[in-house]
């Protein structure tokens, strides 16, 4: 995969299994969407774009924010690439280029996994947060990750289990 940008063309297409999967995921989230999410409908099943709203009670309440889910060509066997799109939440493991800091979409990727569960995950993630506030190491990440370079490319240290 190339960058975030990268246009359909670009990236090499689904294969069997993938498109089974993800039509298979995509009529399961039409049916029971998780509860703060709404997909929005294209006609590309490579790259989801879908819209999270805060919980309430939480720091992010009421406050929408939009994820892009770009699919590799062997997932389910591949974790999904997912980030913010701009503007992204302000969150200690949240970037300000929409790159996320949470082990389940690297490292602790299990094809058991499902779009619906990351964004349960992604929204426990912001839910839990204490504090808006950007990772320390901001500025020198996304100045690294210049030229469009996918968070999949990055080393992460997942040393924080509370936010």
């Amino acid at each position: 995969m190339t960058s975030p940008s990268a246009s359909a063309s670009t990236r090499k297409a689904l294969s069997k299994i993938a498109c089974n999967r993800l039509q298979k995921e995509l009529l399961e989230w039409q049916v029971n969407p998780p509860a703060g999410f709404k997909q929005k409908v294209t006609d590309n099943l490579q790259r989801w774009i879908i819209e999270v709203n805060g919980a309430a009670g939480t720091l992010y309440a009421n406050e929408t924010y939009q994820l892009q889910v770009d699919f590799p060509e062997h997932y389910p066997m591949e974790a999904p690439q997912v980030i913010f799109l701009h503007p992204a939440p302000l969150h200690p493991h949240i970037y300000s280029n929409g790159h996320i800091c949470l082990d389940i979409l690297y490292d602790s990727w299990s094809p058991a996994m499902t779009v619906s569960s990351i964004c349960i995950s992604i929204l426990s993630m912001l839910s839990s947060s204490s504090a808006k506030k950007r990772p320390e190491d901001n500025d020198r990440y996304v100045r690294n990750c210049r030229n469009g370079r996918s968070p999949k490319e990055t080393r992460w240290w997942f040393h924080d289990d509370k936010v």
